[in-house]
């Protein structure tokens, strides 16, 4: 699918998840199903995350990626954090909130972020997921 899913799926056996986690792997070659990664902890050691893997895939995540400790989730989230400066983790989205006033969604960031999201997201009050 374009996304290297962490766990059981960034292994050998599932061909490193398709071929979506070679280049995650090539970052942090000790990153990925029965790994330690060290090598990710040493690039961003305050960054405690499930699945290092969403660091720096290219779309925006939410919670303790996009926090300063996760470098913006390896850089995703400056576009999403430039737009709406107050919408990182553990803020309280004010400036997102007045964009999209009816807009109710557990995860912000996802709104815009030029992926498709269906439910809640793809609503009149959430503008179609940002346009997406």
């Amino acid at each position: 699918d374009g996304k290297c899913d962490h766990d059981k799926y960034n292994s050998e056996g599932c061909g490193w998840d398709g071929g979506d986690c070679i280049e995650f792997n090539s970052k942090y070659p000790d990153c990925h199903s029965g790994g330690n990664c060290a090598s990710f902890n040493d690039t961003i050691p305050g960054c405690k995350v499930a699945n290092p893997s969403l660091i720096g895939d290219g779309k925006c995540d939410h919670d303790v990626y996009n926090s300063v400790e996760c470098d913006w989730d390896g850089g995703d989230c400056i576009k999403f954090n430039k737009k709406y400066p107050d919408c990182h983790s553990g803020a309280d989205c004010a400036s997102f909130n007045t964009a999209f006033p009816g807009c109710t969604v557990k995860y912000p960031s996802l709104i815009g972020d030029g992926f498709c999201t269906h439910f809640d997201y793809n609503s009149k009050e959430c503008g179609w997921d940002g346009g997406d």
